[in-house]
């Protein structure tokens, strides 16, 4: 049995602990991260970061640093995905020509969906291309609605 001084055996646990905890995977947030750029939905944010939250057996939640709406899955009425092409122009012209034949995709996403007072609200966020994959066929599976495409290019894609 080796006996170390009290230093060394602080020192020792700090450098294991570091290297545990350098090893460990860091927590995520549950859900698809977005931007919401619009909804008709009184108090709540028209431009902030969103989470969509699907772990819910009955609701889908909508999370943002301040406030969480809850949507029950069976009030979702129609659920609507489009992509807007936009041109790197600004990117060509400062970096290089060869940008200008880039485009770069947003991807929207729109949950339709009737709320407590029998009103229609609406929901228009951006997803990013990594979560949009998963969230689209989840979103069909909970609320029993299949996602409606605003043009071919949406369609073809789905992300």
């Amino acid at each position: 049995m080796i006996l170390l001084p009290k230093r060394a055996c602080a020192w020792l646990f700090l450098i294991t602990c570091g290297v545990l905890a350098g090893r460990l995977p860091a927590a995520q947030a549950v859900g698809a991260r977005a931007y919401l750029t619009g909804t008709t939905v009184r108090d709540f944010p028209a431009q902030c970061a969103v989470r969509v939250d699907l772990t819910g057996d009955h609701e889908l939640l909508f999370v943002t640093h301040s406030l969480t709406l809850h949507v029950p899955y069976e009030k979702v009425n129609i659920l609507e995905y489009g992509q807007h092409v936009g041109d790197r122009i600004l990117g060509a012209v400062l970096i290089h020509p060869l940008l200008w034949l880039s485009r770069s995709r947003k991807h929207f996403l729109a949950v339709f969906y009737i709320d407590a007072n029998d009103r229609e609200q609406v929901l228009v966020m951006q997803v990013n291309k990594g979560d949009l994959r998963a969230l689209l066929p989840e979103l069909e599976g909970k609320t029993g609605r299949r996602v409606e495409y605003t043009d071919d290019d949406a369609r073809r894609g789905r992300g």
